[in-house]
């Protein structure tokens, strides 16, 4: 134990707790709408000191539960968001979500340090240890990897490393850096390091400009907040909002409309497809809009219109959003008259078979996400050929005016960096974008803003290493590390009878 971390071990309980709360907190400062990327360290800073001042398991348990609980209680405060749409339905639920989600998050930190130091307490046992924390979040109960430590870097030139290693490598090597910093036998060299790092963590994006393939794509933005969006007053204005955009200027290679930009179902629209596609001109529209198959089932679909406003080419959502677009433990919650927030009927919207790519012609094929589905790299690798880009269709309006749509543009471009492929991003309120290979945004249109963007589409970079490799190197090396972490736990203790000496907590 170094001499700082041995003093601050000394202190009172309470005073250790409290670090760990302003530590979590402080890692909130990194993402959006604050974008301060030096303040992730403070979270993994603490994370270690708490480790080697916690003097049980119960203990670590415990500082990692406040640590996590405090930084995605502040960084995901926009999920009260969505309950106040129908605020004299759902309102109530609001801080019930926010306590409980940050929770249920934070226990995965917590366990994290639990276990490192139930094996031992060494640096290299947390790196592992809260890297699979991490990795289990992006997959456990369908998953939910939002404010992972490397949505922090988008803009800054060390997040072009998740072009390598993905956001699982990325998050072990900042992890290494805190450890490392922590490890230190003197406090010189502590603060040192912590310059060092903080110094890396402000270096801008240098790449040159992205090749650009010479096509136009129009991104329309209708701005139709969720508590009128399904109004039938008002349900005309947006439409037109989205024809008259289309139809505006010259006509683009391709025009994209976000999620259920439409509010009837596929079957039920044809007057206003045909509407778009001649708005078009020639071009095709994409748009997102419910459907039901002849068995009765919802989904959320997007589809690509050619002449005339046939529908040449359809694809459903496949990861939906828990709570929001189904219910889990359905027969639970029917009992106590909780829905899923946008639900289609008492079943939720079934979900589409997976990802697949869609055929744009001279374009390319383009991988289609909505919404929630561009929040994890391991579904935008999913595809067994690469496209030549990627495409968002999405209704942030759910998600408020600040904070929450801020972060899902975060993870958009750090998808555009892992797959080292253009992004074209049409979000309903906003924000919507063309981000570039390198996560850049080349044109957007902000926040509560209806219109429409002629972004040039940038062209595909090289395959990068982790659309290659995907996330099973990192799996394989967390769980050996933690292997070999449970067998030193049971040399040491073995050590410990043979010795006599007693065991640790």
């Amino acid at each position: 134990m170094t001499p700082q971390v041995a003093r601050f071990g000394a202190w009172p309980s309470w005073v250790q707790l409290c670090l760990a709360l302003c530590g979590g907190a402080a890692g909130a400062l990194a993402h959006a709408p604050f974008d301060l990327a030096p303040f992730i360290l403070l979270p993994m800073l603490a994370g270690f000191a708490l480790l080697r001042a916690a003097r049980s398991t119960l203990r670590a348990l415990t500082f990692g539960w406040a640590l996590g609980w405090a930084y995605f209680a502040l960084t995901l405060n926009w999920i009260t968001e969505p309950f106040q749409v129908d605020a004299a339905t759902t309102g109530w639920m609001a801080p019930f979500a926010l306590v409980l989600l940050a929770l249920l998050l934070g226990a995965f930190w917590a366990l994290a340090l639990a276990f490192a130091k139930w094996a031992g307490g060494r640096t290299w046992m947390l790196v592992l240890a809260w890297t699979g924390a991490e990795m289990l979040r992006a997959y456990l109960f369908t998953g939910f990897p939002w404010a992972m430590l490397p949505q922090t870097l988008i803009d800054v030139h060390i997040g072009q490393s998740l072009a390598w290693a993905g956001p699982h490598g990325v998050t072990a090597a900042l992890l290494g850096v805190a450890g490392l910093i922590m490890s230190a036998q003197r406090l010189i060299l502590s603060g040192a390091g912590a310059i060092v790092a903080t110094i890396a963590l402000l270096i801008p994006v240098v790449q040159p400009p992205d090749t650009l393939t010479g096509h136009t794509v129009r991104l329309v933005q209708p701005n139709a907040p969720q508590t009128e969006k399904w109004d039938p007053a008002l349900i005309p204005v947006f439409v037109d909002r989205q024809i008259d955009a289309t139809a505006a200027g010259p006509a683009p290679d391709l025009v994209v409309w976000p999620e259920t930009a439409l509010p009837y179902l596929l079957e039920n629209a044809t007057p206003v497809l045909e509407a778009a596609a001649q708005a078009a001109r020639g071009a095709p529209v994409v748009l997102g809009i419910q459907r039901r198959d002849d068995r009765g089932a919802y989904y959320n679909s997007l589809a690509v219109l050619g002449a005339g406003g046939r529908v040449a080419q359809t694809y459903d959502k496949h990861h939906l959003v828990p709570f929001g677009e189904y219910m889990p433990f359905k027969w639970l919650f029917r009992n106590m008259g909780i829905r899923a927030l946008a639900e289609r009927s008492d079943t939720g919207y079934a979900a589409g078979p997976g990802p697949r790519l869609l055929d744009f012609g001279p374009l390319g094929a383009g991988l289609p996400l909505i919404c929630y589905e561009a929040v994890f790299a391991h579904d935008v690798g999913g595809t067994p050929s690469r496209p030549a880009f990627l495409m968002q269709l999405t209704n942030d309006a759910w998600f408020g005016a600040r904070s929450g749509p801020q972060q899902h543009l975060a993870q958009a471009r750090m998808r555009a960096i892992e797959q080292g492929l253009p992004m074209m991003r049409a979000a309903n309120t906003g924000i919507s974008a063309m981000i570039d290979t390198r996560g850049r945004i080349t044109k957007a249109l902000p926040l509560n803003t209806a219109g429409y963007i002629d972004a040039p589409l940038p062209a595909p970079g090289a395959q990068t290493l982790y659309a290659r490799m995907g996330d099973l190197p990192w799996v394989v090396l967390v769980l050996a590390g933690l292997i070999v972490a449970v067998l030193h736990r049971a040399r040491t203790r073995r050590t410990q009878h043979i010795d006599g000496t007693p065991p640790s907590a």
